[in-house]
């Protein structure tokens, strides 16, 4: 049958396919718009399996807040290279995912691909969709949230980290602001000593000693000098103990005193493509 223009067209404003791939696809389904849609989708998937090892270091780092601050997510929609990930339409659907996830919270990430976005398709649906427009692969390599008394948020210039940070009561917009740009710039590992994993202890020890042995310390020695350098650890990678980078001289604990003596932050996120 004859497949006329403004036919591709509709099919290109309903899917957001390329032309060519519209009137294939009508060509293939007689006309039929939702048959063509699926071989659309169809195609997407085709391509999402030849590609799928495929590595997606490139993408779009969004953090999001709720109006009250209370409720923040952190995502990312990833692809394989940078002129993808600057496309509009590419930017759009992160963005779109990152608002579903803020309105319905999910668990956790394959949680995140079964809600639905605006367009009916399932967030998993919709990047498969994307991948076959593209003809990259597309991901959702991280997905996080926090509820907490108040959330501030941060994302990098470039687009590729970002940052949730929540606290103990509310803060100041621009205090809050500050904490999630140090988190994002300074990567902690944790809020303090107390809460710093213990596998990241452990493996720091073991490299500590390592080095130690190789420098020909006594071994009475040893342990003495490894909790050293362990401190010298919780100061430059645990985020209260750090030296807050707007300052120099003081350390993050130490700002948000100077904001409020009894805020504390509580729980953060933070993800970077470049990590």
């Amino acid at each position: 049958m004859e497949i006329k223009a403004a036919d591709v067209a509709k099919l290109r404003q309903m899917t957001g396919a390329g032309m060519m791939d519209c009137k294939k696809a009508l060509v293939e389904a007689n006309g039929d718009y939702e048959r063509a849609k699926e071989i659309i989708r169809e195609k997407g998937k085709l391509v999402a399996a030849k590609r799928s090892d495929r590595e997606t270091t490139e993408g779009a780092v969004i953090a999001l807040t709720n109006g009250d601050h209370t409720q923040g997510i952190l995502v990312c929609l990833s692809c394989e290279t940078d002129f993808v990930a600057k496309n509009a339409e590419f930017q759009q659907l992160a963005k779109q995912i990152a608002d579903a996830a803020l309105k319905q919270m999910p668990a956790d990430p394959e949680a995140l691909k079964t809600v639905k976005l605006d367009n009916n398709l399932t967030v998993a649906e919709a990047v498969t969709e994307q991948t076959g427009k593209s003809g990259e692969k597309h991901d959702i390599p991280y997905y996080g949230k926090i509820e907490a008394p108040y959330i501030a948020q941060y994302i990098h210039i470039n687009g590729k980290v970002a940052t949730i940070v929540g606290f103990n009561k509310p803060i100041d917009e621009h205090a809050g602001r500050e904490i999630a740009m140090q988190i994002t710039a300074m990567n902690p590992v944790s809020i303090s000593k107390d809460d710093c994993p213990q596998e990241v202890i452990d493996k720091e020890l073991e490299i500590y000693r390592e080095q130690i042995a190789l420098e020909g310390k006594p071994a009475n020695m040893v342990e003495q000098i490894a909790k050293g350098k362990l401190n010298k650890f919780f100061k430059e990678s645990t985020l209260e103990e750090q030296t807050f980078v707007k300052d120099g001289k003081i350390s993050v604990a130490a700002y948000l005193k100077t904001v409020d003596p009894e805020v504390k932050v509580v729980a953060f996120k933070r993800f970077s493509l470049n990590d």
